[in-house]
């Protein structure tokens, strides 16, 4: 049987806000503190696919999006108590 997270991967570019990207690092965090080995690409996928395709739901789910406070993701800042994990991107060489 062949699984859908092992399927041919397609390059996706996504443009959101800043506080949503930090919420993305936030949950693989989380994932790691359950002992979840994963990535911000994974995890999106999770929860794409968790989306049931009703027209409906997903309209009710951008509207509550859309009416958010622009403070609504601001606690996540002090989340301290979730593990480090490698954030994305290259590594930057420290200088000597």
């Amino acid at each position: 049987m062949e699984l859908l997270c092992h399927q041919p991967r397609r390059t996706t570019s996504v443009l959101w806000p800043e506080d949503i990207d930090r919420r993305l690092n936030i949950l693989v965090r989380a994932a790691a503190a359950a002992g979840e080995r994963t990535s911000r690409a994974e995890l999106l996928a999770a929860l794409v696919s968790a989306v049931d395709v009703e027209p409906e739901q997903v309209a009710a789910l951008l509207h509550h999006y859309r009416r958010l406070p622009a403070d609504t993701l601001a606690s996540d800042e002090t989340r301290n108590d979730l593990p480090a994990v490698r954030t994305p991107g290259p590594r930057r060489v420290a200088s000597p």
